[in-house]
């Protein structure tokens, strides 16, 4: 059985919220929206290696079949497999991801502007996560 920590997926749409209250509406086109299970995908997502994103090797998936570890992040639906593939590489790396990754992300059929609406809010989550830890530096 697997555990989602729901919590943290309300703090990190707080934080995409505070990223679109802070670009403003007017910033982000009609189109530039994802669904309410998008965004948790997104936020799932942060908890995600990079490892996540290639298949496992014969010798991982025998040493999972011994000791248990047989979690598969992947997702059975091929566009949120997509948004999580972008997601995981947007939180490890954020807008240097490889150029064939974003075009499988097109290919998905999202836009560019949900690209960087999901960058966007990534970047000001990470951003957001370090803030605390400055401010407490400098004091």
């Amino acid at each position: 059985m697997a555990y989602v920590a729901f919590q943290e997926i309300g703090a990190a749409r707080v934080a995409v919220d505070a990223a679109i209250t802070q670009r403003g509406v007017s910033a982000i086109r009609p189109d530039a929206r994802l669904s309410a299970l998008e965004w948790q995908v997104v936020a799932l997502a942060r908890r995600d290696r990079i490892s996540s994103l290639r298949a496992p090797s014969k010798l991982g998936r025998a040493l999972g079949s011994i000791f248990g570890d047989t979690r598969n992040p992947r997702l059975a639906d091929p566009s949120l497999e997509a948004l999580r593939r972008m997601a995981v590489l947007s939180w490890h790396h954020g807008y240097s991801v490889p150029s064939h990754e974003v075009r499988a992300f097109l290919a998905a059929g999202y836009t560019p502007d949900q690209y960087e609406l999901m960058v966007d809010s990534i970047a000001t989550a990470l951003s957001s996560a370090r803030r605390p830890a400055r401010l407490a530096t400098s004091e």
